[in-house]
C-alpha cells in the first residue's frame, strides 16, 4: 500500500510540469532562417547545447522532457517524404502526416514518446523535436499541439 501511495505521488509530481497553471509560452525565433515558434519556457526551463545547424535544445529543469527548435538546410532540396525516409523513421510510427510542405511524426521510444515536425520552406528545413515521458503523454497533448502549430520559418 505505501508504495502504490509512493507511486501515486511521483506521478502527480511529474504530470505537474505540464499540468501546472499558468504555463508562460515565449517566441523563440532563430534570426539566421526566419524559424520562429511558440514554446512553454515556464516547462522548458534548461538550455541544453545546440543542433545541427542552427537553434537550441531546450530541457526541464528534472531532465524528464526535452524540446529541439532547429533549422537546416536542404541539401538535396527533398519533399517533406523523401527527407523523412532517408532518416528511417522506426517502423512502429503511431502518427505520420506527410504534406508537400512539411512532416509530422510521433512514436514510442523506450519510455518515451517523440514527436518531429519539420516544415519546408525554400531550401531549409525548420523543425521541433520533443520527447516526453509516455506515462505523461495526455498531460502532454495540448502543450504539443501549440508547439506544433506554432512553428513557422521563412
Amino acid at each position: 500500500m505505501k508504495s502504490m501511495v509512493v507511486l501515486a505521488l511521483a506521478l502527480v509530481a511529474s504530470t505537474a510540469t505540464v499540468s501546472a497553471q499558468p504555463v508562460r509560452w515565449t517566441r523563440y525565433t532563430i534570426p539566421q532562417t526566419g524559424t520562429a515558434v511558440d514554446f512553454p519556457s515556464s516547462i522548458f526551463t534548461e538550455e541544453a547545447g545546440r543542433p545541427d545547424g542552427y537553434g537550441q535544445r531546450f530541457r526541464t529543469a528534472d531532465g524528464r522532457a526535452d524540446l529541439t527548435i532547429q533549422a537546416a538546410p536542404n541539401v538535396a532540396n527533398d519533399s517533406p517524404a523523401a527527407f523523412l525516409a532517408k532518416r528511417h523513421p522506426p517502423s512502429r510510427i503511431q502518427y505520420k502526416r506527410v504534406t508537400p510542405r512539411f512532416f509530422a511524426v510521433s512514436s514510442y521510444k523506450g519510455d518515451k514518446v517523440f514527436y518531429d515536425r519539420c516544415n519546408f520552406s525554400g531550401r531549409l528545413v525548420h523543425c521541433v523535436l520533443i520527447n516526453y515521458p509516455a506515462e505523461e503523454e495526455h498531460a502532454w497533448d495540448d502543450v504539443v499541439t501549440r508547439i506544433s502549430l506554432s512553428l513557422s520559418g521563412k
